[in-house]
């Protein structure tokens, strides 16, 4: 076997495993608030953008509607959100915040914060690390589109 295509030269491997450590971190990051890591993307989807429609925020998270509806259903048992169908349309969802997930933002984003601070990445090195792993998803969907 070449060096080439062993498993510790491969990228998807590596991506892997930087997967699995991100979800470790946020396990640890979020679990005073009792929130999972998809939990918190629709969470911040929502800070940037509230009163969203189920389609839009399935757009924006990249999820299809059979895999947000039980993971929204939760989140609004829990307090964090509320799905609503206007009068005027009745076959629209719309997701927004209530009082608890607005007035929790901030000691959510401390909470990782403190987290990314017990690790040693500089801010240019997490902007490089974005850019090309955006570089990749990018290429990579419109190849596998």
């Amino acid at each position: 076997m070449t060096p080439e295509i062993d498993l510790a030269n491969q990228l998807c491997f590596s991506i892997y495993n930087a997967n699995r450590l991100f979800n470790k971190f946020y396990v640890e990051a979020l679990a005073p608030f009792k929130l999972t890591y998809a939990q918190y993307l629709v969470l911040m989807a929502l800070w940037e953008h509230d009163d969203q429609s189920l389609h839009e925020l399935g757009q924006v998270l990249r999820l299809n509607s059979n895999t947000l509806t039980p993971l929204l259903r939760r989140m609004e048992d829990a307090g964090w959100l509320q799905r609503e169908r206007p009068v005027t349309d009745r076959r629209q969802l719309v997701i927004h915040l209530t009082t608890q997930g607005k007035q929790q933002q901030a000691a959510i984003e401390t909470a990782i914060a403190t987290c990314i601070g017990h690790y040693h990445l500089t801010v240019d090195e997490y902007q490089q690390a974005l850019a090309l792993n955006q570089k990749i998803v990018t290429t990579l969907s419109q190849d596998l589109a």
